[in-house]
């Protein structure tokens, strides 16, 4: 239950996800004072909501080691053991990334044949969204750990309903097969050499957002790089567009014209739209919410991690790796 705006964005999220699906079932878990303070004026079937009390909490400077040994009875520990005990189906956190990925690792483990878990994450795109991994759990990546994120990426590209044999792409500085260093060229050839995946090719950076890919894969350093810069160029665009329609009479009058291309426009780029990225690998599902996500972002982590879950999105990276074990 942390993030920046704490219960919030989150108690909001959750009580809106159950009003609009009965068959859902949330586990809240966190400091239960708070949480039911929360819960005071809010509308919603009891059936579906239960409460876990934590007394601890992982802050989100707090480094990932210390964390990991200290921490055990925070909330972000206690949700994946239950998860972990099947008390649970899936977790979603907006906590402290660095915790959540050390932590999934020791509690849950790695799935047989996974190498490591990679943070997946869709990026708007004229295709809707494009699947984006690793975009930051491994700084660096060998071969046969980009052919498994590929695996990965492939699979929740399904479980999202993208496509049944969705397009995947290797980040490159070129489309050429000789640019690009050995790791991704080797990596080129263990993906194309899978027949259950569709590869593509190498993509640019501006092929991200194109119609020609469902997944692009890189290592976690390139990734998240990449998403900070997307982040960045579309918080830009927003802003120069209201600097510029706010500077003159004649701007603020064809601000009122562009009015509804300009809502179309936010609304298609609106990171609350995509967020809720996959800690794929590991044995369940995990969904890192952003850690300032208000309410309609918390909303689509539920969502998201609902989908994985039904869809058996663990399940299915876990057959896959486990006949090709790299």
């Amino acid at each position: 239950m942390s993030g920046d705006h704490g219960l919030r964005s989150s108690i909001t999220a959750t009580i809106n996800a159950l009003n609009q699906n009965s068959a859902l079932h949330i586990s809240l878990v966190g400091d239960e004072p708070s949480i039911l303070l929360a819960l005071a004026q809010k509308k919603y079937n009891p059936e579906q909501l239960q409460i876990h009390h934590s007394p601890d909490i992982v802050a989100m400077d707090e480094i990932p080691s210390k964390a990991l040994r200290y921490k055990k009875q925070s909330s972000m520990y206690r949700v994946l053991e239950m998860l972990r005990d099947g008390h649970v189906s899936g977790v979603i956190s907006a906590g402290n990334t660095g915790a959540l990925v050390a932590m999934s690792c020791i509690v849950l483990k790695r799935l047989s044949g996974v190498s490591r878990p990679a943070i997946c994450a869709p990026i708007p795109a004229q295709n809707g969204y494009t699947l984006m991994l690793d975009l930051g759990a491994n700084i660096s990546c060998d071969a046969a750990q980009l052919y498994q994120f590929a695996v990965m990426g492939a699979s929740l590209s399904k479980a999202l309903g993208a496509s049944d044999t969705p397009r995947l792409a290797l980040l490159n500085i070129g489309a050429e097969l000789i640019k690009g260093p050995s790791v991704v060229k080797e990596a080129a050839e263990l993906i194309s050499a899978d027949p259950r995946l569709n590869y593509v090719g190498f993509a640019e950076g501006n092929d991200i957002f194109s119609e020609q890919i469902d997944v692009v894969v890189c290592d976690g350093f390139t990734g998240n790089v990449a998403l900070k810069v997307c982040e960045g160029t579309a918080s830009f665009i927003r802003n120069q567009l209201k600097t510029k329609f706010e500077q003159s009479i004649y701007g603020r009058l064809s601000a009122i014209l562009a009015m509804p291309v300009l809502k179309a426009f936010q609304g298609e780029i609106n990171p609350d739209r995509y967020n809720g990225a996959a800690l794929l690998g590991l044995n369940g599902v995990v969904i890192k919410s952003h850690g300032s996500s208000g309410v309609e972002s918390f909303e689509s982590a539920i969502h998201q991690a609902a989908l994985a879950v039904s869809e058996g999105v663990t399940q299915s990276i876990g057959t896959q790796i486990g006949t090709n074990k790299l």
